[in-house]
Order: C-alpha cells, then sequence, then structure tokens
C-alpha cells in the first residue's frame, strides 16, 4: 500500500488497539525500594485492518518493548492491548497460545533468530508442530509455498542457517512468521541489518505479501524515509512517550512535535529509488 494512502479499511473496527500502556523495570533488581525506570510511558494507538503503522523513534525509546507488549511477550506494568475487539488473556493462558496464530513477529537480527542447527524445512514445521495444527494441504505442500511467497525454492529445505545469506535467512524468517496465517505481522527493524540493496528487496517483499495476504504491520524503524515509503501512518516515539501520531504525509511534511523535526532533519534527504 502507498505510504500515504489511507486504508480501505479504515471505517472497520481495529484490529489491535493499545490503550494507556505502561512498563516499568526496577533500577535495582537487588533491591526492593520502589525506585523504578518507566521504559513506556502512557502508549495509546490502534492499527485498523489492512494497514502498515510505522512506530519511529530513536535508540532505547521503547519501541520494541511496545512491540512485545502487543504480542504479550512482555506484560506490561498498566493498560491494555485490544486484539479484534477482545483484550489480550495473559500470557500463560490457553486463549493467548490461540490468538498466537494470528499474531506474529519478525526480528531484527536474521542472524539471531534462527535456530542453527535445525534445518530450513524444520524451522518452517515447528509452527504447526507447538500449536498442533497440521496445514490442511499436508506439511510439504506448505512449506513450498511458504518458500515460494518470500522468493525462496525447494532446495533450502534441506540446508542450514548458515548456508544462507543476510536478506535469505530474514526471508526464511518472513516465511516462518506466515506459516499459520496470521492477521498481524510486527516488524521490529526487519532491514536494519541488510545491507540497503538487500534491505529493498526484503522491503518490496512485505509490500507485496501485505497486497496479496492481506496482511496488517506494525513496522518498527528509525528511519523516517523507510516509514513514510512503507506505512500508512506514523506514530513517534520520545523517551517511552508517543509524541506525534498522524497520517505520513502530514507527519513528514507539517510535524507537529520538535522530536519529530529533529527526527526528519537528522535523516538525510535521499530519493527513494536510490534509498530503496
Amino acid at each position: 500500500m502507498s505510504s500515504c494512502e489511507t486504508p480501505a479499511q479504515s471505517n472497520q473496527p481495529a484490529l489491535v488497539e493499545a490503550r494507556g500502556l505502561v512498563k516499568e523495570y526496577p533500577r535495582n533488581s537487588a533491591s526492593n525500594d520502589g525506585d523504578v525506570t518507566r521504559v513506556v510511558d502512557e502508549v495509546s494507538f490502534a492499527i485498523q485492518p489492512g494497514e502498515t503503522l510505522g512506530l519511529v523513534g530513536e535508540s532505547g525509546c521503547g519501541k520494541s518493548t511496545v512491540a512485545r507488549i502487543l504480542l504479550r511477550l512482555v506484560e506490561p506494568t498498566a493498560g491494555e492491548v485490544f486484539f479484534e475487539g477482545q483484550p489480550l488473556p495473559p500470557a500463560s493462558s490457553a486463549q493467548m497460545r490461540v490468538l498466537r496464530r494470528r499474531m506474529q513477529i519478525v526480528f531484527q537480527d536474521p542472524y539471531a533468530a534462527l535456530n542453527p542447527r535445525m534445518t530450513v524445512a524444520q524451522i518452517l514445521a515447528e509452527p504447526f508442530a507447538i500449536h498442533r495444527e497440521p496445514p490442511a494441504e499436508g506439511l510439504p505442500a506448505r512449506l513450498s509455498e511458504l518458500l515460494r511467497s518470500v522468493g525462496l525454492d525447494n532446495s533450502a529445505l534441506p540446508r542450514y542457517p548458515h548456508e544462507f545469506s543476510g536478506g535469505q535467512r530474514q526471508r526464511i524468517n518472513i516465511a516462518r512468521a506466515l506459516a499459520l496465517r496470521p492477521r498481524l505481522l510486527v516488524l521490529d527493524e526487519p532491514v536494519s541489518a541488510l545491507d540497503v540493496s538487500v534491505g529493498a528487496q526484503v522491503i518490496n517483499l512485505l509490500q507485496e505479501l501485505q497486497r496479496t495476504l492481506g496482511l496488517t504491520y506494525l513496522f518498527i524503524s528509525h528511519s523516517m524515509p523507510l516509514v513514510r515509503y512503507l506505512c500508512d501512518r506514523i506514530a513517534v516515539m520520545q523517551r517511552g512517550r508517543l509524541v506525534e501520531l498522524g497520517d505520513c504525509k502530514q507527519v513528514c511534511e507539517s510535524p507537529q512535535s520538535p522530536y519529530t523535526r529533529q527526527l526528519i532533519a537528522a535523516t538525510p534527504e535521499m530519493p527513494v529509488s536510490l534509498t530503496l
């Protein structure tokens, strides 16, 4: 979807909604003095079906913590997350186990995210084994379909992660995230560890997958040009707080927050054809 288009589904209820998320950690884990660091501070937003929301900010601002709270990989100190109109149950519950099939994450580091002792076939088959949900079309056919969807073929199945380039590893990570046909993908800086040209190919792949599969994305990045190219709306975080949220064109061309203006000013202006 074009970065400055409004999603056709915008009049529908939100697929995922964060309400007043707070996350605190004790400053000193060895003491019980109550002194805490608040890394996420009253963050609220919603993502419509089929939309891409860009969550942008400098390193350490709390972006990845918000993403993990959305997926119940981290429990919030306060606040709620709603998915398909229902509050998320506790992480250990059977209901949350079912919901995990519908929300998946692609991590930043394509090297660390894959088990080096497992073949690609084992990596892609693992979600079906964990959730005890064999694909209706048969496992071999589903694995072949997943590889084709990310631009790889069956020759990858018996190979190990170290036999692939960084871009190919990230494609395998994306294929694994798609295994159970989720509705929401959280993309945690998925191209920051890749060369620019390889990252551009992965971005184009993500756009094509969204068009063909009807996916909804939360795209986390520190690059304003990248989120403007890919996203429908942009949420800007600073020191754990959401300082700006709006349509990408509005945020990039008429930013209201001084911090957003700093982010834009700090990024070299490059044509999309060169950047991507």
